[in-house]
C-alpha cells in the first residue's frame, strides 16, 4: 500500500521557531504487551535525505524492518535506547514508566538534544525537556519513524532471546504480545518473571489470579494501566 515518505517539517519548524539545532524524534514500542519492556528509541538525524522506504515500523514487513534497522543504525547522527522493565511497569503504572524509558534512552546519547518529537498526542515525557507531540509522526517525521524502527527491531531480538527458554509462550513470533500461542501458555503454566503481574489478563486466569500486583495511589484508589489489554478481545 503506498504511503507518503516522513520529512523534516516538523524539525525545520522546531529549529525556526525555538532555535533548537539538535532534535531527537523518540518513540517506544512494547506498551500493549503483556510480557517484556517497554521500550524507547531516541534518535537524532539531522536534516539529511533519509534511507529509501523509511516509514512507521509497523508498515513494514520483518526483514524489510530488520534490514532498515542495520541500515538506520549507520545512517542516524546517534541514537540510543531506553527500557522500564515488567516490575516497573507494575510499580510505576505506564505513563511513568514510559517517561523513565525515554530519559534512560535521551540521556545515554552522547549530546543532550535540544528539542523532542514525541509520537502520539500525549506528552509522557515533560520538563525539562522541549517537546512537540505529532500524532502518527512514526510516519510524518523522519527521526521518530528511525526511532520506531530502530526500537522495535531492537525489542523484538529481545524478546526473541527470552523465548529460548519460553519457548511454549512464543515471544520470538508474539513479542510478549497477546497471541493464541501466548495464552494458551499462560492458562496452562501461568506467568513468566517476564510477565507483567498488574495487568487485566490475570483477571481471566482463576489459578494464576494470585500473582496479581495491585498498585494503589496515595489516595488509596486503583489505578488503570493505560493501553493494556484484558484476556478476552
Amino acid at each position: 500500500m503506498p504511503y507518503e515518505p516522513p520529512t523534516h517539517t516538523v524539525e525545520r519548524s522546531l529549529r525556526a521557531t525555538t532555535g533548537a539545532k539538535i532534535i531527537a524524534g523518540v518513540d517506544e514500542v512494547g506498551r500493549g504487551a503483556w510480557a517484556g519492556p517497554v521500550t524507547v528509541c531516541a534518535a537524532v538525524t539531522g536534516l539529511r535525505r533519509p534511507p529509501e522506504g523509511l516509514t512507521d515500523s509497523k508498515l513494514l514487513s520483518v526483514k524489510r524492518r530488520t534490514v532498515l534497522a542495520v541500515e538506520l543504525q549507520k545512517w542516524v547522527t546517534s541514537y540510543a535506547l531506553g527500557h522500564a522493565s515488567p516490575e516497573e511497569i507494575d510499580d510505576l503504572g505506564m505513563t511513568a514508566a514510559l517517561r523513565l524509558a525515554a530519559v534512560r534512552a535521551l540521556e545515554a546519547l552522547p549530546v543532550r538534544p535540544d528539542a523532542v518529537i514525541l509520537d502520539g498526542k500525549h506528552d509522557y515525557l515533560g520538563a525539562p525537556w522541549q517537546v512537540r507531540t505529532v500524532i502518527k509522526g512514526d510516519r510524518s517525521c523522519v527521526a521518530v519513524a528511525a526511532a520506531s524502527v530502530i526500537a522495535k527491531v531492537q525489542r523484538d531480538k529481545m524478546m526473541a532471546e527470552l523465548a529460548v527458554d519460553h519457548a511454549d509462550f512464543g515471544f520470538a513470533d508474539n513479542a510478549g504480545y497477546p497471541s493464541p500461542v501466548h495464552k494458551a501458555a499462560l492458562a496452562e503454566r501461568g506467568p513468566t518473571p517476564y510477565h507483567r503481574l498488574s495487568w487485566a489478563y490475570l483477571d481471566a486466569l482463576p489459578q494464576w489470579r494470585h500473582l496479581k500486583k495491585v498498585r494503589s495511589c496515595a489516595d488509596g484508589s486503583v489505578p488503570e494501566i493505560e493501553g493494556q489489554l484484558g484476556f478476552d478481545f
